[in-house]
């Protein structure tokens, strides 16, 4: 997923090919190798995917335009069956041989049949060095995807022949190993013992995500695994030194070459600007952008246009933060939702002014709200999901005020992701260390690293990832001021026209609280109300639901309430 927002995180897709290709270029001069890779969630997150009809409509060209030698899936490809149909109608095309689905399988839209929705995996040879690769693509155990698509068990899919006759191939200089995945995973883990079982020496690189961090693990001396952060903020760059070049001769490697007995790694977190990108390329604003990646920025450019997503809604008077401020607070984007957003604009004719208790996932808002200009792009931004709201009519509110505290306590898969995922708990408290991304350049190549881009004085920092992972705490290619960061519930509740003695109190008299209430929430954590509400000992079903609100979502409701309070002077 893809955010646009700060100067740090300032590059389109466009001078991020024009990034690609003049490394290849460089890459080439000095003799080495350079491959890209991709490890899923190419779509939700912005208004140029999701504001368009159908969704996806020019983003999945402009992904096509990248040249990307390994990449796999996400979650986010597979919540919606169209979503998922065209990974496999187009994406996959467009990437066919380097597109891997080692424990992905979809139903052939035409035909019906369950088939991989690529290739499992594929070895190949460097062109340059002729390191010979072999290369999974793995999503972690995902349950959450449509039923047009199966995600098969990362246990059970290594036992099945296939990857064991892959593991057991003798002439490989480098398994890499793609995946959806956080890098401290059983998924990750079993894989890495799998090939350990068969392959006590070779080299192994792992590329993770899905946890929306900056890590690098060390599984052991000649195994790594890297994670880039998250929404295309971060370029990962994976190097590998002394890896054997089994695929060509002695000559055509280098008379003086020889593979290490212990191959070197390193890695850098490039921050996704220009301004990094022309210290890594030693190039300028005029000699830096390649005509490709010109006419790429061209496209992005011309469907922002015919989207409209500049067009501004109002203009917010403050930053709203998910992490950076308390919770609740007057700068929290939750504290903002639950006591201006809902109350604002949650309101069924059809039930009139029934009091109403209102549940959301905190996860259902993706990214802070920076003062000033309001777009369409923001809404996205902010809350791209197509979940609607449901509820359940008349729920004797003594058993309706018990849920927030059963999901925020006892429910670990509604953990947000900015909260579970976006920063490692830090060594003092509320201080951020890192965060994840999308894009992984991965690098098996002799001589070619790249120095630490920016460092300055601790008065000019500004705010950003320090990162501490396995490899220390250098890999930061930017020197960035620690974010302060603030725990955020898995569920906010709001309480609509309620009794006024008990509209604002935590634990109001019997008396002064209604009997019942309509319990409306967030589709997309029905099925945990559901059993939350069972653990409370009712019996709601699914069929005692209904929708609320018709065709009313969370992006629907911001800009809303955004159009009509905040205007801009």
């Amino acid at each position: 997923m893809i955010v646009r927002f700060l100067p740090s995180f300032s590059a389109d897709w466009g001078d991020y090919i024009s990034f690609a290709e003049r490394l290849h270029e460089k890459a080439d001069d000095e003799g080495v190798d350079l491959l890209l890779v991709d490890t899923g969630d190419r779509i939700e997150g912005n208004g140029l995917y999701d504001a368009s009809d159908p969704k996806g409509k020019y983003t999945l060209e402009i992904f096509g335009e990248q040249d990307i030698d390994v990449i796999c899936s996400g979650n986010h490809e597979l919540y919606k069956a169209n979503s998922s149909n065209n990974e496999y109608d187009e994406t996959v095309p467009n990437f066919v041989g380097n597109y891997l689905a080692s424990n992905l399988d979809i139903f052939d839209p035409k035909t019906g049949v369950q088939r991989p929705l690529a290739q499992r995996y594929k070895k190949f040879t460097t062109k340059n060095q002729g390191i010979r690769i072999l290369a999974f693509g793995f999503l972690y155990d995902f349950t959450g995807n449509a039923n047009n698509t199966v995600v098969k068990i990362v246990e059970d899919t290594i036992e099945e022949n296939w990857f064991q006759q892959a593991i057991r191939d003798r002439d490989v200089d480098l398994f890499l190993v793609i995946g959806h995945i956080q890098l401290r995973s059983q998924e990750f883990a079993r894989i890495f013992r799998a090939i350990r079982e068969q392959q006590w020496d070779v080299p192994i690189q792992f590329l993770g995500g899905h946890t929306h961090i900056r890590d690098y693990a060390k599984y052991d001396s000649k195994a790594y695994a890297l994670e880039s952060g998250r929404y295309m903020e971060t370029i990962g760059f994976m190097s590998i030194t002394g890896l054997s070049t089994g695929g060509k001769s002695s000559e055509a490697a280098g008379s003086d070459f020889k593979p290490s007995a212990s191959p070197s790694f390193s890695r850098r977190y490039i921050d996704n600007n220009l301004f990094s990108f022309h210290h890594h390329t030693s190039l300028n604003e005029s000699t830096f952008p390649t005509e490709h990646g010109r006419n790429v920025s061209s496209m992005i450019s011309s469907a922002r246009k015919k989207l409209q997503l500049d067009k501004t809604y109002g203009c917010a008077p403050r930053d709203y933060w998910t992490n950076r401020a308390p919770y609740p607070s007057k700068h929290s984007i939750f504290s903002w939702l639950g006591d201006e957003v809902l109350p604002g604009t949650v309101r069924d004719p059809k039930r009139g002014d029934k009091p109403r208790m209102v549940l959301t996932n905190t996860g259902a808002i993706r990214f802070d709200i920076f003062k000033g200009l309001f777009t369409v792009d923001s809404t996205y931004t902010v809350s791209p999901f197509t979940s609607g709201f449901r509820y359940i009519k008349d729920v004797p509110f003594s058993v309706a005020k018990r849920l927030l505290q059963i999901l925020n306590q006892e429910v670990p898969q509604l953990w947000p992701a900015s909260q579970s995922f976006a920063f490692k708990m830090p060594a003092k408290p509320n201080q951020a260390q890192t965060s994840h991304g999308l894009e992984h350049f991965y690098q098996p190549a002799e001589q070619m690293r790249l120095g630490r881009a920016h460092t300055y004085d601790d008065k000019d920092l500004t705010p950003g990832y320090t990162t501490t992972d396995d490899g220390g705490s250098d890999g930061d290619d930017t020197i960035h001021a620690p974010i302060t960061f603030y725990h955020v519930p898995n569920c906010l509740e709001s309480r609509i026209d309620f009794p006024p003695t008990s509209a604002s109190a935590t634990h109001s008299s019997d008396s002064a609280e209604p009997v019942s209430i309509d319990l409306i929430y967030v589709d997309f954590i029905q099925s945990y109300v559901l059993l939350a509400l069972k653990f409370l000992g009712t019996d709601y079903q699914e069929g005692d639901t209904e929708v609320y609100m018709q065709g009313r979502d969370m992006t629907s409701l911001i800009a809303e309430w955004v159009q009509g309070h905040w205007d801009c002077e």
